[in-house]
């Protein structure tokens, strides 16, 4: 609580210059408390300041982990292996991170087109990264009609010719070496497998248990439009984190 203290001067009207009785030369008076309405609001201000600050702080770390969190969707998906189809490389239930962006790509004809009297046949498209290549381990949607993304490898390419003779798989008349598949044979999923040349704008996949997978062996090639991403890193179980292995294909390119 504060008070003001006033001090008052009396004068002195007797003639030897002294004050009248019960008068001293100062009056010390204690008036009413002032109010502390200046110290409240100070307070309150204060703490108004706080909590908007508080606020803000909040909001601008929401919109921060929004702006991440969408950002790296529209580089990356998460996807779990459902099934046996890849073994031994990749177990059912396995998490993987998957490169969305891997393939993307763009027809460069489409553009061109606009101008005035020109017309091209066909698509010429364009990788501002890579095409898929042989031995890419991918994510897409098959076109059997299923509602769940498959995972394969990438075994034949735009433009080759895929057969199958003594139990392993042949593009371009030259054996594919697969040692990641553990000595499985691989075999046509129908009685007859006439060589395929694969259509432009796609690619040739199986999964790497090859007695038990669906794969282009019954659905046939996987347009690379309908290709979802390419897996990039294992990260559960943790013992299997690490950066998906790419294989390379002696006498082969691409």
């Amino acid at each position: 609580m504060t008070y003001e203290e006033t001090r008052v001067e009396v004068g002195t009207n007797n003639a030897d210059g002294k004050a009248p009785d019960g008068l001293d030369d100062e009056v010390t008076t204690n008036l009413a408390p002032l109010p502390e309405t200046t110290q409240a609001t100070s307070t309150t201000s204060s703490s108004q300041k706080s909590g908007s600050r508080f606020i803000r702080e909040v909001v601008e770390t929401l919109i921060l982990a929004a702006i991440i969190f969408f950002g790296v969707r529209l580089v990356v998906l998460n996807f779990q292996v459902d099934g046996s189809s890849m073994i031994p490389n990749l177990e059912d239930s396995e998490m993987l991170l998957v490169n969305r962006n891997a393939y993307m790509h763009f027809d460069i004809n489409k553009y061109i087109d606009v101008l005035p009297f020109v017309d091209h046949d066909g698509e010429h498209n364009v990788y501002p990264f890579s095409p898929p290549e042989r031995g890419d381990i991918v994510v897409f949607h098959p076109p059997n009609g299923s509602n769940k993304p498959y995972i394969k490898r990438v075994i034949g390419l735009p433009g080759e010719t895929v057969s199958f003779k003594e139990g392993s798989v042949y593009v371009n008349g030259t054996k594919v070496e697969e040692p990641y598949l553990d000595g499985d044979q691989t075999g046509c999923l129908r009685q007859v497998c006439p060589e395929l040349v694969v259509p432009e704008g796609s690619v040739y996949v199986m999964g790497d248990n090859r007695q038990n997978s669906t794969d282009s062996r019954s659905f046939g090639p996987v347009r690379i439009d309908n290709i979802i991403g390419k897996a990039w890193i294992t990260y559960w179980p943790f013992d299997d984190l690490g950066l998906v292995p790419h294989y390379d294909y002696p006498g082969l390119s691409g």
